[in-house]
């Protein structure tokens, strides 16, 4: 981005010298200088100034943000193999070194479920008949969730000495934990695909919405991850904080509980929930056969994709902040 902005009023001053190329001739200038821009717009500022100059300006503010956002997403897209290295090397360091390896990919998940299982139903006595079913859906896709806040809140600071050695454009650490988090997502459908063997439940045909879930989803939780990975390079606590947060916000929503319990007069609290939205869905085309709610997913969806575009060009403006915070 610093190198892009003085080209910028250079670019600018040659479009000026352009636009006032009869004003030039006009004045009988010297037509040495006809092919000279840069030199011909300088001396058209002098004697047009404080509009020319005001011109120049303005015109180097509108062009300098959209040249590094488009510099900014080339730099992204030629470094697809270092992507593809974060999200490769993120699934094996998670458990390179344990005594069952990868196989924790699928018993961690399915560990977990069965955890929340035994204690709400034989220790509280609480869950129907499909409460199976109903906690292994909840409980993976709040995982998603939380590996995915975690690992993106730490995403660049992690990476600090790389960052520090040569150029790479910062956004691709936390969308590299994104990816990663994605792929153990789908571990996590297996996951629920053995409770529906074990409790002889068929999905129907609305299992065919789970793309466009998951895609919903996507956008929101890159979202997060973006602006966590940012945050957290000048607040260093933040990954305790988020934490906290992920805590209270798993026991309000409807993940181990369903959203019944809170009753009409409570529902605004699920409607401001966008994981409960999530939840709902999911539940809806797994348990349920019925369709999700498409156009709040779209809502959230396209807010999202609207919120990481930003980011996006947020990174593009203040890199230079993060190497200084480093």
């Amino acid at each position: 981005m610093q190198a892009l902005t003085p080209l910028s009023p250079r670019i600018c001053n040659i479009f000026v010298y352009c636009y006032t190329s009869p004003l030039w001739k006009k004045d009988g200038s010297s037509t040495q200088n006809k092919n000279d821009g840069a030199h011909g717009a300088a001396a058209i500022q002098r004697r047009h100034s404080p509009f020319l100059q005001a011109s120049v300006e303005s015109c180097a503010q509108l062009f300098s943000p959209a040249l590094g956002m488009k510099k900014y997403l080339h730099d992204l897209l030629k470094r697809r193999d270092l992507l593809l290295y974060l999200v490769t090397s993120g699934l094996k360091a998670q458990y390179r070194n344990s005594f069952l390896g990868y196989a924790w990919w699928l018993l961690d998940p399915l560990l977990g479920v069965a955890i929340y299982y035994f204690v709400v139903v034989y220790v509280f006595h609480r869950g129907g008949g499909d409460y199976g079913m109903f906690l292994a859906i909840g409980l993976i896709v709040w995982r998603w969730l939380n590996a995915t806040a975690s690992t993106a809140s730490r995403s660049i600071v992690a990476q600090s000495n790389i960052i520090k050695q040569i150029y790479l454009p910062k956004l691709i650490f936390p969308f590299g934990a994104v990816l990663t988090q994605l792929i153990n997502f789908g571990f996590g459908l297996l996951v629920i695909a053995l409770f529906a063997i074990f409790f002889r439940f068929t999905p129907g045909p609305t299992a065919l919405w789970l793309p466009y879930i998951t895609l919903m989803q996507l956008c929101f939780f890159t979202l997060i991850a973006t602006t966590l990975s940012y945050v957290s390079v000048f607040v260093r606590d933040i990954e305790e904080v988020v934490g906290h947060i992920l805590r209270v916000w798993f026991f309000g929503s409807p993940v181990i509980w369903p959203e019944e319990l809170l009753g009409e007069k409570n529902h605004w609290i699920i409607a401001l929930n966008p994981m409960a939205h999530f939840l709902t869905a999911y539940r809806k085309v797994l348990l349920y056969q019925a369709p999700p709610d498409v156009w709040t997913l779209l809502g959230i969806g396209v807010l999202s994709a609207l919120g990481v575009a930003y980011m996006t060009y947020y990174f593009s403006q203040h890199e230079h902040k993060i190497i200084k915070a480093l």
